[in-house]
């Protein structure tokens, strides 16, 4: 464990992972209206759960909210540069209040990021680049991707859930490809790969909305799997790792809501 308290969480160094994807992403394409976007999924973020904070009464105290910035930058670094900053600034407030309204047990039931950035595209149609996962940049690139990757998945203790999801996703989509099921040749190419490994790395792996035995996870990533690439054969898209996500989560609040009935009935 670091000697530096403010390390002392995932959740900072997954902070650090992303700002240094951001500043790689932006200096080597020379574009930086990503940067802009940060800023306002951030800010949003930050002052929703701020102001969430301050009025749910089931917080004993008010801790800073370093989960709402993490959602702010993986919001901005999926969506396009070029969206609007009303839409970015949307995005993020469904994604917080997603996180405030949808609980079970004071823990938020969905990925926040996740449901904001299907909702964003349900409701206004954005375009996700996922420019963040270096999906546009030369190939090396994903190597660095990889190694953040891992130093996060390392920190939460991820590593059966990641496994469980990416074999089980390219396995499914290398049998659809030779069966000539959709466009399952292109999501094993570039950007495409990026984005899952990308979400897989830093999207699936949330440990609030996700179990933490290792069992548990790998059904958790198997039911995000099955469920998202059956949703890429008939839609395709990237739309279907975030539906595959948020039905993982739902089940797994069902499976903890099952757990006590269970208990019950054996001791009775």
């Amino acid at each position: 464990m670091s000697s530096n308290p403010w390390l002392r969480t995932p959740k900072r160094y997954v902070m650090i992972i992303l700002i240094a994807f951001l500043c790689i992403a932006a200096v080597y394409s020379l574009n930086f209206r990503g940067i802009l976007n940060i800023v306002i999924a951030v800010g949003f973020s930050f002052t929703a759960d701020y102001l969430y904070s301050i009025v749910d009464k089931k917080k004993k105290k008010r801790v800073f909210p370093d989960g709402a910035i993490i959602t702010g930058l993986i919001i901005a670094l999926i969506l396009s540069t070029s969206t609007s900053w009303y839409i970015v600034s949307a995005t993020a407030l469904i994604a917080i209040t997603s996180k405030y309204l949808l609980t079970y047990k004071m823990k938020p039931i969905f990925n926040p990021a996740a449901f904001g950035l299907l909702a964003s595209i349900l409701l206004f149609q954005t375009g996700q680049s996922w420019w963040g996962a270096f999906g546009d940049l030369p190939a090396w690139t994903t190597i660095l991707l990889l190694i953040g990757g891992y130093i996060t998945v390392n920190r939460v203790n991820k590593f059966p859930m990641v496994f469980s999801y990416l074999g089980t996703t390219f396995l499914l989509l290398l049998v659809m490809g030779f069966l000539h099921i959709g466009d399952a040749s292109d999501a094993l190419r570039s950007p495409f790969i990026n984005a899952t490994l990308f979400f897989a790395l830093f999207m699936l792996t949330d440990p609030p909305t996700t179990p933490a035995k290792d069992k548990d996870q790998y059904i958790f990533g198997l039911i995000c799997s099955v469920i998202g690439v059956v949703i890429y054969g008939i839609f395709g898209g990237l739309m279907y790792l975030f539906i595959g996500l948020l039905v993982g989560n739902l089940f797994y609040v069902l499976r903890r809501k099952a757990a006590p009935l269970k208990a019950t009935s054996k001791s009775s």
